[in-house]
């Protein structure tokens, strides 16, 4: 490794803490639908991320996942600036969010393979692929919204392969057959058209952004130079 005794010093950074009821695991487990488990590898991804940022002089780009586990540091502000980054790397690590638009998305792709390369050379290994997905998944899934599950149900959607045969059994053979035997059955019209309102509304895709992915800002770091910032950007819709 490039950095032995600084990734030591990251690995053994708790972010857990017996006296705590609800610990920053369970938090992240809590807002992403996680299992502790699962919650628990990610905090060590995140971990190995910023041992990378440390150690790079390239912008690099964190998975989703790992993403929301910095998301969900930053607010712990003390534990983050002051004993994180100040105390243990000796170094402030910025989250820079994308600007947008296809530029961007680019420049994020190409950090997403540079961060891939980095970790298998200092880690020996490749990162694990349920917490970092392929370069598709990572740019193409990112249509998130933060919801009070106390007002509203969450339902997932059908496969894709499965939603477009529902599609096509809606358009060609559901739809006009309703119409066809609207007055046989004393089906109303604006039912009907209620319907196929809530079936399109059903399959209807978000609108996405620009991607995500890292961005370098030197105005952050007055330490910054020929080598590099130390600012590795993080992922915004």
């Amino acid at each position: 490794m490039t950095n032995r005794q600084l990734w030591r010093k990251i690995e053994e950074f708790k972010l857990d803490f017996d006296s705590i009821d609800f610990n920053f695991s369970e938090r992240l487990a809590r807002d992403n639908n996680w299992n502790v488990e699962y919650s628990l590898r990610v905090i060590e991804e995140y971990k190995k991320f910023i041992y990378l940022c440390c150690i790079s002089n390239q912008p690099i780009t964190p998975s989703d996942a790992v993403d929301q586990a910095w998301h969900l540091h930053l607010t712990y502000t003390k534990s983050y600036w002051k004993d994180f980054c100040e105390s243990t790397l000796e170094k402030e690590i910025h989250h820079s969010p994308t600007k947008g638009g296809e530029s961007e998305r680019e420049k994020f792709s190409d950090c997403y393979n540079l961060t891939f390369e980095r970790y298998e050379n200092e880690f020996g290994q490749k990162p694990p692929s349920d917490i970092w997905l392929d370069k598709t998944k990572r740019f193409k899934d990112v249509n998130f919204r933060r919801i009070n599950v106390n007002n509203y149900w969450l339902v997932k959607k059908p496969s894709k392969a499965l939603g477009t045969s529902l599609k096509f059994f809606g358009i060609i053979i559901l739809i006009p057959y309703l119409f066809m035997n609207a007055k046989d059955n004393d089906a109303p019209i604006p039912v009907i058209i209620f319907i196929i309102i809530v079936f399109i509304l059903i399959f209807m895709k978000g609108k996405r952004g620009g991607g995500s992915g890292c961005s370098y800002d030197c105005s952050y770091d007055s330490s910054c130079g020929s080598d590099g910032c130390s600012g590795c950007g993080g992922c915004s819709d």
